[in-house]
């Protein structure tokens, strides 16, 4: 299956569960916006500063996807960061939160830059637990992808790459969950970038338990043309689509930051949209 009609199939799904032909305006306008440029927050300790942030990294995708690859390069890259990769054995896109009962299958694989990884036999909220519960992992973070795919608005429901997230979160250890836009040449460079700016951004708080212990959706348009116009901080999650369309992009756009209402009308428009996920 292509990636656009992988993102189609996706659609209908929501379609059904989420009724995207209802009628009404968006509640919320004029989200709080910021560019790329991201600032470190001033560590609490010199202890906390000092101490390697430990990172679990999983994903929907499967653990030889691209993706996961170019975060896992980027995060093992740093000098105070520790990654470790437990992701499903094979593609578990559109597979939400869903857990398997039982006993699972895992192994050890490599990611296709040659990281040492376990390939779990089930979804990827399965891998967050078997990390968890039977390989001992102690992540102080979860980085769930970055995946093929937006997961922009209702999308984040079915998303396997949110559902890895929101299983940490509600484990009591914060995500984030990437995900990189549609189109050809995937730009998993751009959103791997933003990952390690987020993680950086957030090590203080997280590594002193003062951060929020939410999940973050990232959203990484993959540009035809221009370039990503910046990232959009705190935008609020769409509800629905309202007719609008999910899949293309328009990275030359001129709409103004702040007439943008919801991360949909963002990714569209070119940003990088940066969302907090309700657990409900």
């Amino acid at each position: 299956m292509t990636p656009r009609n992988r993102l189609a199939a996706l659609l209908v799904a929501v379609l059904v569960l989420v009724g995207v032909a209802c009628s009404g305006s968006d509640a919320t306008s004029g989200a709080a916006i910021t560019t790329t440029t991201s600032t470190t927050e001033a560590s609490p300790s010199t202890t906390t500063a000092a101490r390697t942030l430990e990172v679990l990294v999983t994903n929907d995708d499967g653990f030889d996807a691209a993706g996961i690859d170019a975060v896992v390069e980027a995060l093992a890259a740093q000098p105070d960061i520790h990654v470790t990769v437990v992701a499903p054995a094979t593609n578990q896109s559109g597979t939400g939160d869903k857990t398997t009962e039982g006993t699972l299958v895992h192994r050890d694989v490599k990611t296709p830059s040659g990281h040492d990884a376990i390939a779990v036999e089930g979804h990827p909220a399965d891998s967050v637990n078997v990390a968890l519960d039977e390989l001992g992992v102690k992540p102080d973070l979860v980085v769930s992808g970055t995946n093929i795919g937006q997961n922009i608005g209702p999308l984040t429901k079915i998303s396997g790459t949110v559902g890895a997230a929101l299983t940490a979160v509600r484990r009591g250890i914060p995500a984030l969950a990437a995900s990189t836009g549609l189109g050809d040449g995937a730009d998993y460079p751009a959103t791997a970038k933003l990952v390690v700016d987020w993680v950086r951004e957030h090590r203080a708080a997280i590594l002193a338990k003062t951060a929020p212990v939410q999940v973050e959706s990232l959203n990484v348009p993959t540009c035809a043309a221009g370039a990503v116009r910046g990232l959009m901080k705190g935008i609020v999650l769409a509800t629905d689509f309202k007719g609008r369309n999910a899949v293309d992009v328009n990275c030359t756009s001129t709409k103004a930051e702040a007439d943008m209402v919801d991360d949909v009308d963002a990714f569209a428009n070119g940003f990088a949209s940066l969302t907090v996920v309700p657990l409900g």
